[in-house]
């Protein structure tokens, strides 16, 4: 990265870096949720032969799957990353979605192929699942070190308004697409409209990120250590932490956004409502990100976390249970809850990539943050919207509840071991020692830091 001395930037410069960067990350997201938010209308095309809840189980079975395949992809970009640049594994990324999308778009259905029909859509959704889980840890790192020392907190919540923001628009399109076309013209092939747009739009994005300054050195890329798993794994707190934090954030976020759709259909909203709920909610969710970004650049990014995950002890309980137990809920009513839980929610979403490049060095931050965030991301995030349902299926939806709550205190033990990043974070104090391993790391970085205060560079000691 280039040293403040060196990269005289202004806000504007800062702004739009972010907004090329992120563009992509908003059509990545965009093309892996309409699949999420489509599927109610697809799912009995592909999975034939059960019940409304067992095709949506099934869907969910094959988005699981594509989220398995995130650890694949956060090591191969996450190591592209490290070794050739932040830049160039973000456009790889972009162009492996777009093939994604577009063989989702002329996927042949149950009636035409039989059983190889849901086999197909298994393959197209593993290529889209790579691509997403190389997409979050170059995009994560690259907007976290582009930022400024003391606003890194608001710049890169930008991740997750372009994040929500993809779901917005596909809340937005199958609002649209449901009071325009109606459910049956939807099923009978125009939910493949949105995977064509999605194509489109990633080579927008394409031409947009091609124009981005890498914020990786040469130094950095060829340290002899660069985008190695060994050297990843000499960092086991940071992993911890990282692992914890996407633990409990990625399956909170995604009850809230994803499963929440299907929540509500299943509690007796029409389609059609369902998705209204969840526009009006998600979009409440992208204007809190920048305000909770820059709370946490003044209180603290542990301070923040450590909230989230307490919130989140409580709150699911709470919002399922009375969106669940009372049938023919105001759609009103159902809103200002998933809203209020919401407003927690925003407490790790507005920082979830930033407080996980705060923990690793320059030379492995791609590697570390998108490998290990894909691992959680895929264990409680990709599982979220499949375990819901079974426990419903299974009639004891009282259970999912309990489920989260554990994973919150799993999640909080291991924020517990986080450092104040006002004093120790890697990417304002590279030659901090707060998280080596062993003597000899801590040996190894104390060098870094007598270097880097020899250039004028902060330490963190």
């Amino acid at each position: 990265m280039k040293r403040p001395e060196e990269d005289p930037r202004s806000t504007w410069d800062i702004v739009k870096s972010i907004m090329a960067a992120s563009s992509g990350n908003l059509v990545e997201w965009f093309d892996f949720y309409i699949y999420s938010f489509f599927s109610v209308y697809f799912a009995k095309q592909f999975f034939t032969g059960s019940s409304e809840v067992q095709q949506f189980m099934d869907a969910a079975a094959i988005l699981f799957v594509g989220f398995l395949m995130r650890p694949i992809g956060g090591y191969i970009f996450g190591r592209l990353s490290d070794r050739i640049g932040r830049k160039r594994s973000m456009l790889i990324s972009i162009l492996s979605m777009c093939g994604g999308s577009l063989l989702m778009a002329i996927l042949p259905t149950a009636n035409t192929v039989g059983v190889l029909a849901p086999i197909l859509l298994l393959l197209v959704r593993c290529i889209q699942g790579i691509s997403v889980g190389g997409e979050y840890g170059s995009t994560a790192t690259y907007m976290s070190e582009v930022s400024s020392k003391g606003k890194r907190g608001f710049f890169s919540s930008f991740q997750y308004v372009t994040l929500i923001g993809g779901q917005l628009l596909a809340s937005v399109t199958a609002v649209i697409m449901t009071h325009t076309l109606g459910d049956e013209q939807i099923s009978n092939g125009w939910w493949r409209l949105p995977f064509v747009i999605g194509a489109a739009a990633a080579l927008v994005s394409l031409w947009l990120r091609s124009g981005l300054e890498e914020t990786t050195t040469e130094e950095t890329r060829s340290h002899k250590e660069s985008g190695s798993f060994r050297e990843v794994l000499r960092h086991p707190r940071s992993i911890m932490i990282v692992l914890g934090i996407t633990s409990i954030g990625s399956l909170s976020f995604y009850i809230f956004t994803t499963y929440m759709q299907k929540n509500l259909v299943v509690a007796g909203f029409t389609k059609g409502s369902a998705a209204d709920t969840m526009t009006v909610c998600l979009l409440v969710l992208i204007v809190l990100q920048p305000l909770m970004g820059m709370l946490s650049d003044q209180i603290g990014r542990k301070t923040t976390i450590i909230t989230f995950a307490v919130s989140m002890m409580v709150l699911p309980f709470l919002v399922l249970t009375a969106i669940r137990q009372q049938p023919g809920l105001n759609p009103l009513t159902a809103t200002c809850l998933i809203l209020f839980a919401m407003v927690f929610l925003s407490f790790y979403t507005s920082i979830s990539g930033v407080v996980k490049a705060e923990v690793f060095p320059a030379h492995v931050r791609g590697l570390g943050v998108g490998f290990v965030y894909a691992i959680g991301n895929s264990l409680f995030g990709g599982s979220a919207e499949y375990v819901g349902l079974w426990f419903t299926n299974m009639k004891i939806a009282w259970v999912f509840p309990i489920y989260v709550f554990v994973i919150a205190v799993f999640g909080l033990i291991t924020m517990l071991y986080m450092y104040d990043d006002r004093k120790h974070s890697t990417l304002d104090f590279p030659g901090d020692t707060s998280y080596a391993r062993t003597k000899a790391d801590f040996v190894e970085a104390k060098h870094d830091a007598q270097e880097a205060r020899a250039k004028g560079q902060p330490t963190g000691e």
